[in-house]
């Protein structure tokens, strides 16, 4: 799967995953929405942004969480 929205460069942002080329990383896009914030409320947010990228971010989320197993808490 590729994704043309989302870059990565060692010299911006510490190399986060970023979208477009722009210091808007990946995650705090997918947290705005887990946050329960609508793609309006984000893109008047961050006005540079566009509702395709936050789709992407969420697309790109979701393959970067099923690439790898992450330690969950067992029920106590």
């Amino acid at each position: 799967m590729t994704f043309a929205r989302i870059t990565v460069s060692p010299d911006q942002m510490g190399g986060v995953s970023c979208i477009r080329g722009l210091r808007i990383p990946v995650a705090t896009v997918v947290g705005m929405v887990a946050d329960r914030m609508n793609e309006d409320e984000i893109l008047q947010a961050f006005p540079d942004l566009e509702r395709d990228d936050i789709r992407e971010a969420l697309r790109y989320a979701a393959e970067a969480v099923r690439e790898r197993a992450l330690p969950l808490l067992t029920g106590t």
